[in-house]
């Protein structure tokens, strides 16, 4: 029986056929990439942007390795698929480092930070100079040269012009997060929930926390590049790809970045949008809640098997970070989600043994 077909792309039927495309061809392909980035950075002439820029390239690699997993349904066109995810993954956990380490607690230098994110998805729009706010500016065109790469290869998806606007969308509501996320710790709750104000009528079963979670996720962006990089995507199917990834998937995925980061956030004095639970339990019901909503989200989809292996291997990922073991708390939360379902169990082995052999 043929693969079923992601309007128009042949995605992989089974979990297996994923993970072999994954080990065989994605994680040496991000590899080689992350090798370019890190050559660039190690040109950096400021000491702390090259500091920020390297840490971010290599703590936050397996960003880029996830990401890139939407290039699977597609191989032949992986070689756009691959470096773009990589480069607009890169710009987000730089700038997100900037932001956390930041020696300025200026929105006005955050928003103009992250304005090369959005620049990077419309090819059209003029170059700026990024760090006009801040003291530290000489990154010898490192930004410069990731947002060039990203619009380098937007322009090579057949299909960019229907999901541009959406992109934009899930773009502009990412860098809404990281401007109020970042600012001045008395600020940045009521910042948050006057954003929030603002969107709870369109997604009334949410917590404002839940939204806030979800708009830090880039996954929604590189499924939108994974269905335009096909010849047969209307606008009608990138507006519907956009409301099925956003907000549950896309909820998922950093609610669960936050749940494995709660002891170094608290270390850090970093916001955690786990935190905002009465209860642990309850935490649990809310995220296992989230990744059932996300489940039968993207049954909307076509070829909807290579979605939900998505779903299972987030779950896999995070739950089977080295970083669970050493929170109490967290793995009791981790043994409820991972709870009747044999798929994730697989996931979770697999990915166990290769972060295991990774980290030897």
């Amino acid at each position: 029986m043929p693969a079923p077909t992601l309007f128009g792309i042949r995605a992989p039927r089974s979990p297996l056929k994923l993970m072999y495309r994954v080990y065989k061809y994605i994680l040496p392909e991000v590899e080689a990439e992350l090798g370019k980035l890190r050559r660039k950075a190690e040109e950096i002439p400021d000491r702390e942007l090259r500091k920020q820029a390297l840490d971010s390239l290599s703590s936050k690699k397996f960003h880029c390795q996830g990401g890139a997993v939407y290039a699977c349904p597609n191989l032949e066109q992986r070689h756009i698929l691959i470096p773009l995810i990589v480069a607009l993954q890169t710009i987000s956990d730089y700038l997100d480092n900037l932001c956390d380490r930041s020696t300025s607690l200026d929105p006005d230098d955050f928003r103009l930070l992250h304005q090369s994110m959005l620049d990077a998805v419309n090819p059209d729009a003029p170059m700026r100079d990024y760090y006009a706010l801040r003291d530290e500016r000489d990154d010898g065109g490192y930004l410069h040269s990731l947002v060039s790469a990203c619009r380098r290869h937007v322009k090579q998806l057949p299909s960019y012009g229907s999901v541009q606007p959406f992109v934009n969308e899930l773009v502009s509501l990412y860098i809404d997060l990281q401007v109020y996320k970042h600012i001045r710790k008395e600020l940045r709750e009521p910042q948050l929930l006057e954003w929030w104000s603002m969107h709870r009528n369109r997604y009334p079963e949410l917590k404002w926390n839940e939204f806030a979670a979800a708009t830090g996720s880039t996954l929604g962006m590189f499924m939108l590049f994974l269905a335009a990089s096909g010849n047969r995507l209307t606008s009608d199917d990138a507006k519907a790809i956009k409301h099925i990834y956003f907000p549950h998937v896309c909820g998922l995925h950093i609610l669960l970045d936050y749940l494995i980061d709660q002891e170094e956030d608290q270390a850090g004095g970093d916001l955690n949008f786990c935190n905002y639970y009465d209860s642990r339990q309850m935490l649990a019901e809310r995220i296992g809640w989230i990744a059932g909503r996300a489940r039968e989200d993207v049954k909307q989809l076509p070829a909807s098997q290579f979605h939900q292996h998505i779903i299972e291997g987030l779950l896999a990922l995070y739950l089977s970070d080295p970083k669970v073991k050493s929170q109490s708390e967290v793995q009791s939360v981790t043994r409820k989600l991972m709870k009747n379902s044999p798929l994730t169990r697989l996931f979770f082995w697999i990915n166990s043994i290769w972060i295991r052999k990774q980290q030897a």
